[in-house]
């Protein structure tokens, strides 16, 4: 059966850093699609963070680039197995270099925290009880 897979293209300033911290967050970056301009940040088997040094993401659009240190066009959330996995997540993040953005949610049958990259971009990790959803 086929999965559908998710290729997320980021802007960064500094592509070293930026697979350094993802790195250290625990994910791989694929060789085969990574060079000077560009990385592949494997998070899972269909979801690809592809970080694209900005002059290089800038010949896939006319728009201007934002800057999220500023600016949010996008929040990308991220699952987890649990509410201790969620915190594993965040806290290896802040610990890279990322902030925290926002406190965390805890709603009982729902936890998440979010952080924001070393180039700002938001990610939230987020864990939902399977029973509250039904599965």
């Amino acid at each position: 059966m086929y999965q559908q897979m998710i290729f997320v293209n980021l802007p960064v300033d500094d592509l070293d850093a930026s697979k350094k911290f993802f790195t250290a967050l625990g994910y791989t970056i694929n060789p085969r699609f990574t060079d000077e301009k560009a990385a592949a940040v494997v998070i899972s088997d269909t979801i690809v963070a592809m970080l694209l040094t900005k002059p290089f993401y800038a010949t896939f659009t006319k728009k201007e680039i934002s800057d999220a240190t500023k600016t949010s066009e996008v929040l990308v959330c991220l699952s987890a197995e649990s509410r201790e996995k969620v915190d594993e997540l965040a806290d290896k993040a802040i610990a890279a270099g990322g902030t925290a953005s926002g406190e965390p949610q805890d709603q009982g049958f729902m936890y998440g925290r979010a952080f924001d990259d070393l180039d700002g971009h938001t990610w939230e990790v987020m864990w939902m009880d399977p029973a509250a959803v039904g599965s």
